[in-house]
């Protein structure tokens, strides 16, 4: 897997996550800032997420995806929108990076 596409996947996260916390900051699409900002960064995720399947089966790449990106606007929402998480929570969140890592160690169904 080259570089690129590692780089394009971590970018498309990244986007998302921040279209993600602008949608909160939005309030319901009445504050128009956030929201255009919001639109902005999902449609640049989507865009760079097809970058990645050029290389990276859908599958493996959307489970990255989606974990990383639970994950990180899990610690968004608790440390920017004071959104607290329970014991319960954080365990759940621990599973889906050790699915991540299972699928990165162990998968061969896309190539290292």
């Amino acid at each position: 897997m080259s570089p690129v596409t590692w780089a394009a996947l971590l970018a498309a996260i990244a986007c998302e996550v921040a279209g993600t916390s602008l949608l909160q900051a939005s309030q319901q699409f009445t504050r128009p800032w956030p929201t255009a900002g919001m639109a902005v960064c999902y449609g640049l995720a989507f865009y760079l997420l097809s970058v990645a399947l050029r290389q990276m089966p859908v599958g493996i790449a959307y489970a990255i995806w989606s974990g990383l990106g639970v994950v990180a606007i899990s610690v968004i929402g608790a440390v920017a929108f004071r959104q607290r998480l329970d014991a319960p929570a954080m365990l759940g969140l621990a599973l889906i990076v050790g699915g991540v890592v299972v699928i990165q160690l162990f998968s061969k169904s896309m190539a290292h």
